[in-house]
């Protein structure tokens, strides 16, 4: 496959169309498929209909050959095809990325995979992060809903700039998202506490008292976020690690 330069492009600028693009890039991770990848994708949860079964480490190393291409995310997320969508999460620009378009592919969610993948390597980066994430929290969808969670946790361990005020600013909705019974949803309640509470000393005294209330709630999901949070937060690795910073 040919080799793409980190540089933008457009389609006035590549040799090929994107539609070329896409067929060769299609192509080359059917080559990297096997099947035992392939069955494998069901253990993790992962749904494996439109699947070729191409593991993360082959989707990283395409992804750095071919470099950063907006528009051949864009139509790379079209194909529908899981490992094509994985790929967008490494060749997207960030700084291109639209709240519209978030809002689309987040409505295509549909496995935790994919959602922690564009939260961690591409939606957080973008401009846009921090009006999304309490956005989606909010939503009756179970994988948008999600979505919300885990680019909180995303935002915690990679926006260096934030501010502590703008973390507490979360924390009641993680406090109100953390009574939703549902597995996906509560899992990425539980890694926004979490990140946040690891992020420094004083967020972690401040989700501290917020694991403790919900560990002791008479409802179950929020029990087991805050059991969940509390192991980690709590735990004398973490409070050693937050007292050497």
């Amino acid at each position: 496959m040919p080799k793409r330069s980190p540089a933008k492009t457009t389609t006035k600028e590549s040799r090929d169309t994107i539609a070329d693009q896409v067929d060769a890039v299609v192509a080359e991770l059917k080559r990297l498929a096997t099947k035992h990848t392939l069955d494998g994708m069901s253990r993790y949860g992962i749904p494996s209909e439109k699947a070729f079964g191409v593991s993360v480490g082959d989707i990283q190393r395409l992804a750095k050959r071919l470099g950063r291409n907006h528009e051949l995310a864009a139509a790379l997320w079209k194909t529908g095809w899981y490992e094509a969508r994985m790929l967008t999460a490494y060749l997207d620009e960030p700084e291109r990325v639209t709240p519209a378009q978030m809002d689309r592919w987040c409505r295509d969610f549909d496995s935790w995979a994919i959602c922690d993948t564009i939260c961690f390597c591409l939606f957080d980066r973008t401009p846009h992060a921090w009006d999304k994430a309490p956005e989606w929290a909010k939503s009756p969808r179970e994988f948008v809903k999600r979505t919300g969670f885990v680019l909180m946790a995303c935002l915690a361990a990679h926006d260096k700039a934030a501010t502590d005020a703008q973390f507490l600013m979360l924390l009641p909705l993680i406090v109100e998202g953390a009574n939703d019974e549902r597995n996906f949803v509560k899992k990425g309640v539980s890694w926004a506490l979490r990140m946040i509470g690891r992020r420094n000393a004083a967020l972690n005294a401040a989700a501290l008292p917020v694991a403790r209330r919900l560990a002791e709630s008479e409802v179950a999901a929020c029990r087991w976020v805050g059991k969940d949070a509390l192991r980690e937060l709590a735990s004398p690795k973490v409070q050693s690690r937050l007292a050497r910073k």
